[in-house]
């Protein structure tokens, strides 16, 4: 078959390859951040302390730390469609051994092997979505295409632990499992390269220390990796205290708190639409809103430091939506800066990289803020804590005209 004939139409076609990166992406996260809907359930049959709850959690998230560099690194050489299609099936048969797992040691092993499996979704999907839209709507579809992490979480909170409640657990394991299959090879079986990315970026050879050190090296890549880290550090920060925070501070129901957590995820899937779209006006503006994201994440969680107790809830509703669209926002332009500006044959490494640093913010911003709570007893030292953060990063990224474009 001619390299002509082995690629679909661009124009119509990539719509449908965005939409299949969507779904896998959707589907991988109703799996994967399914697991915390879930805590309460698994606690109380493995009889499991808060910190063994907290650990399964940690146990899914830790894997992409390991995995997601390598991860990247062949998808400059390898089918993004072969790699997400196998991410899926180790998902498929890792939450299905957790489902039948008799014991909390066992558990926590297959979650391990079920966050591998999802590595390969992030930089897969990200990577295919930019080689059918690079240089032409790229922050629009990217940042469709991330919705794809909130949403599925947001769909797995309202599924999974219902299933979970009229039969088990290990039910709403399955249940996730079979989504997590299927979204992966619809995406394989879908998914064609174009023609001009086989004819412009050969596979490079493979992964090298001398090769990372040269690319985390780059100004560029070192201030997209703080931003990231520092980005995705208040994201989760707030995602894990807000809810407590309204519950302790403003005596607001864990319920009602729930409803405004889903809200800010729901806005926050909006807002990476909207901010990627708006960032393919300029080449520039990519980096731009993250540094208005930073500023505008640091003044919300600001503003919750003075607000009295008691607040009417409809200001704390719109703090929340505030939040949700730039704390969670912020996504779809970092995706699409990092995947515009990567050397042709490093996007899957360039992706991977990033994404790995930014495990550790997701790993280690909740617990250290709890500690930070732990030693204070309230919230303005969490709060003034992810501000700070912000505002060091804004003084290293956004001060220093890191939005040119110099890696090409």
């Amino acid at each position: 078959m001619t390299a002509a004939a082995s690629s679909p139409p661009k124009p119509a076609y990539r719509w449908l390859v965005l939409t299949a990166a969507t779904l896998a992406q959707a589907t991988a996260s109703f799996a994967l951040l399914g697991l915390a809907a879930l805590a309460g359930f698994l606690q109380q049959d493995f009889a499991l302390s808060a910190t063994e709850t907290g650990l399964l959690i940690t146990a899914s998230y830790a894997a992409p730390l390991f995995a997601l560099v390598f991860v990247g690194d062949l998808l400059d050489r390898r089918s993004e469609r072969l790699i997400i299609g196998v991410g899926a099936a180790i998902m498929f048969a890792a939450l299905m051994l957790s489902a039948a797992s008799g014991g909390y040691g066992v558990l926590l092993l297959w979650l391990f092997v079920a966050g591998l499996g999802y590595s390969a979704t992030q930089p897969g999907g990200s990577k295919s979505v930019s080689a059918w839209f690079r240089g032409d709507r790229l922050g629009l579809a990217m940042g469709i295409r991330q919705a794809g992490l909130p949403l599925g979480g947001a769909i797995a909170a309202a599924i999974l632990p219902a299933v979970a409640a009229a039969w088990s657990w290990r039910a709403a394991f399955i249940a996730g499992a079979v989504a997590a299959l299927g979204g992966g090879l619809a995406f394989a079986l879908i998914y064609r390269p174009p023609d001009d990315e086989a004819a412009a970026a050969p596979r490079r050879a493979a992964l090298t220390l001398a090769a990372v050190v040269e690319l985390l090296r780059q100004s560029w890549m070192r201030n997209a990796m703080a931003a990231g880290l520092a980005l995705v550090s208040a994201q989760y920060g707030i995602l894990t205290w807000l809810m407590l925070y309204l519950r302790d501070s403003q005596d607001i129901p864990l319920i009602r708190g729930a409803w405004l957590l889903f809200l800010a995820q729901a806005v926050g899937a909006a807002g990476r639409i909207v901010l990627a779209a708006l960032s393919d006006r300029t080449p520039a503006s990519r980096f731009r809103l993250l540094t208005v994201s930073m500023i505008a994440i640091a003044a919300g969680v600001l503003v919750l430091i003075v607000l009295p107790s008691r607040t009417p809830e409809p200001a704390l509703a719109l703090i929340a939506l505030w939040l949700g669209f730039f704390g969670l926002g912020w996504y779809g332009p970092w995706v699409a800066y990092l995947a515009e500006t990567a050397p042709a044959d490093q996007v899957g490494l360039t992706l991977g990289a990033a994404m790995a640093l930014n495990q550790f913010g997701i790993i280690a911003a909740p617990p250290l803020l709890g500690l930070i709570h732990d030693i204070t007893g309230g919230y303005a030292a969490v709060w003034g804590a992810i501000a700070g953060v912000l505002a060091v990063a804004y003084v290293l990224t956004g001060l220093a005209g890191v939005g040119r474009k110099t890696a090409k």
